[in-house]
C-alpha cells in the first residue's frame, strides 16, 4: 500500500505536473536518440525542437580507419621501410569522462579527409590545402625531433583499413611525391 502512495505522489500534488512533464520529455528524448529511423517519427513532429539530437553514435558511423605512414630518403639514396604516423593511444578507464586525447586521431580524421575531397583536383591542388602542409610540418618536425640529420626527404601515403575487420585488405588512396627536408618559404 505504501508503493501505491508513493507512486501516486509522484504524479500529484505540489510540482506533480512538472514532473510528469519532465518524465514524458525524458522518455520522448531517449527514444528519439534511436538509430533506427522509425524512432524519427517524434523528432519530425516536433517543430520547435524541444527534443534534443544527441546520438550516442555518429549518425553515419566510420567504416574505415585512416592511417599516415611516411619514409625517408637519406642522402646515400636509401628509402626507409613505411612507418606509421601512430596517434591512436590505448583506452583508460578515465576517459569515459575526459578524453582529450582523443583530439589528436580526430585531427588525423579531418586532415585525411580534406586531402581525399582534394585529390580529384591534383596534387598541385593538394600541396596547398592546409591539411596537407599542417601534415608535411608534422612529419618534417618529428623526423628532426628524432634526429634524423641524413634525411633528405620524406614521402608520405594515406592508407585506408577496416580497423579490426582483418578480412579486408588495406587500400592505398593518395602517396605524395618525395618532399624535400628543407621548409621552402611560401610564395604569395
Amino acid at each position: 500500500m505504501r508503493a501505491v502512495t508513493l507512486a501516486r505522489s509522484l504524479f500529484t500534488g505540489p510540482g506533480g505536473t512538472i514532473r510528469v512533464v519532465g518524465a514524458v520529455m525524458l522518455a520522448c528524448t531517449i527514444s528519439s536518440q534511436h538509430p533506427n529511423p522509425a524512432f524519427n517519427r517524434l523528432q519530425r513532429k516536433d517543430t520547435f525542437s524541444l527534443l534534443p539530437n544527441w546520438r550516442f553514435f555518429a549518425p553515419t558511423p566510420a567504416m574505415h580507419d585512416h592511417h599516415l605512414l611516411y619514409r625517408t630518403l637519406d642522402r646515400s639514396g636509401e628509402t626507409s621501410p613505411w612507418r606509421d604516423i601512430d596517434v591512436i593511444a590505448g583506452r583508460k578507464l578515465s576517459q569515459v569522462v575526459w578524453f582529450a586525447a582523443r583530439r589528436q586521431e580526430k585531427a588525423v580524421f579531418d586532415v585525411c579527409g580534406e586531402i581525399l575531397r582534394s585529390l580529384d583536383k591534383g596534387f598541385g591542388f593538394v600541396a596547398q590545402i592546409p591539411s596537407y602542409r599542417i601534415l608535411v610540418g608534422h612529419i618534417r618536425n618529428r623526423l628532426m625531433v628524432d634526429g634524423a640529420g641524413d634525411v633528405q626527404g620524406f614521402q608520405v601515403t594515406l592508407v585506408r583499413a577496416a580497423g579490426y575487420d582483418r578480412s579486408e585488405e588495406p587500400a592505398v588512396l593518395f602517396v605524395s611525391p618525395y618532399v624535400p627536408m628543407e621548409q621552402e618559404s611560401m610564395s604569395d
